[in-house]
């Protein structure tokens, strides 16, 4: 009976720890994992905000409601002003009806604005990324554009320009047209509300995040004030609990946006980095802030418990059997080749063997005999290093500019002078006669 119990106890032991193993470590590839985490949200992606690379996806490529996400696309273009000196953080701007009627909305997310007030653009920047202040976001859109109508078409021409492909803008703020006492954009119609894919909505935030990375300074601020010392004095607590010290915290988090409407359900895009390594991850129509802010946690855990940096190829490196191309017409018969930096990727644990570089010589360059024609540059590029995936799936990345990240070039390590017309002569007398004994050798043997 003992012996039984025992044998019960080892089966359900070695099943549990089968079945924690299976949660934590789950089968090898990529983009296919869209089941493994068990999400409430209708759509959802995981990548390495590094090289875009995709590691989980659930329904990621059908557009929803972004809600107040959209706002990651109206900061793009305000620090894009900024960088190009179109604008600059102290300028100031008056306040339009519009605007002010929006602002005075407190039900929705605001600060209140005065028609009769000049604001500069870092008390309105700050209002929109901290406390996604729908009137100061609206206010610095007429500032870059003229009107929300133009700047709605900025939107959508940044969108096609960073590669977006399943996405629609309608407004600047993310509300819903209905919300703006029909003063919506032009050429929008009063029920729409702006669409993305989490896909695309993890593409524009892996570019707002490497092309403005300050955007980070502001996104990852816990609580603020505007208008400290006034009457219009606003707490303004950031949306995104998930940043320390607040309800939902976690280790690394520092942005990047929440959202929040009827028909977009309560979504979040949000970034942390732990080690070195950085994740954006993107939670679609999820059905309240437990679920929006869990969910993310879920996919943060998998990114961060499953996936480590390894660096594939040091720089200089030399694949085995390709370290030389031969020269022809120079002073040396072949020159030795190498790789010019070094390739890291954001893998899974315990796969470094899965991935192999290969190397692509530029066959322009050759003779047809595969040889290089002296003289030689050092330096010279003659081709590409890649880094092949052989697991179960093909790696997959949010920019057609991703595999470029995994890519080195190949280059010439030495330079190889062209020999004098004198042993080049002799070179072509040798190689005559060399030919004509070949020939003859072939032909004696032919009679025997």
């Amino acid at each position: 009976m003992v012996k039984e119990r025992n044998k019960s106890f080892i089966f359900y032991f070695f099943v549990a720890l089968t079945f924690m193993m299976t949660s934590l470590f789950p089968s090898s590839g990529y983009a296919a994992e869209s089941n493994i985490l068990d999400l409430e949200a209708k759509s959802a992606i995981l990548v390495d905000a590094k090289t875009g690379l995709i590691l989980y996806e659930k329904d990621a490529e059908t557009a929803l409601p972004t809600a107040s996400m959209t706002k990651m696309m109206s900061e793009y273009l305000v620090l894009e002003a900024i960088n190009n000196g179109k604008i600059s953080w102290d300028q100031e701007t008056g306040i339009s009806e519009y605007v002010y009627k929006i602002s005075q909305n407190r039900s929705l997310s605001n600060v209140p604005l005065r028609s009769d007030y000049q604001y500069n653009v870092k008390e309105l920047y700050e209002s929109m990324a901290i406390y996604s202040a729908n009137g100061s976001t609206i206010a610095l859109a007429e500032l870059i554009a003229g009107s929300e109508t133009n700047f709605v078409k900025m939107m959508n021409e940044k969108a096609a320009e960073l590669g977006l492909e399943n996405y629609k803008f309608v407004n600047s703020t993310g509300l819903n047209n209905q919300d703006l006492y029909g003063n919506h954009p032009d050429g929008t119609g009063a029920e729409e509300e702006n669409l993305m894919s989490a896909k695309d909505t993890a593409k524009l935030a892996f570019h707002l995040l490497n092309d403005y990375p300050e955007v980070l300074d502001t996104a990852s601020i816990p609580k603020s004030v505007f208008r400290d010392g006034t009457d219009d004095r606003t707490e303004m607590p950031n949306w995104n609990w998930m940043l320390p010290t607040l309800s939902f915290a976690y280790e690394g988090v520092d942005g990047l946006k929440t959202g929040t409407t009827d028909l977009a359900g309560y979504c979040f895009t949000g970034t942390a980095e732990k080690n070195g390594v950085r994740l954006i991850t993107v939670v679609m129509k999820t059905n309240n802030y437990q679920e929006r802010f869990g969910n993310t946690k879920k996919l943060l855990d998998y990114g961060f418990s499953n996936y480590e940096m390894q660096e594939i190829v040091p720089e200089g490196f030399q694949v085995k059997e390709q370290e030389t191309l031969p020269v022809v017409k120079g002073k040396d018969k072949e020159v030795e080749i190498e790789s010019t930096n070094a390739i890291s990727i954001l893998m899974k644990r315990g796969e470094k063997e899965l991935y192999q570089p290969v190397v692509t010589i530029d066959e322009k360059l050759l003779t047809t005999e595969g040889a290089l024609t002296a003289p030689v540059e050092k330096g010279t590029k003659v081709g590409t290093l890649t880094i092949e995936y052989t697991g179960e799936n093909t790696l997959k990345f949010l920019t057609e500019k991703g595999d470029d990240l995994i890519k080195s070039d190949v280059v010439t390590t030495s330079n190889i002078e062209k020999s004098n017309w004198f042993v080049l002569f002799m070179q072509a007398i040798g190689g005559f006669f060399a030919d004509i004994w070949t020939n003859a050798a072939d032909g004696i043997k032919g009679l025997f």
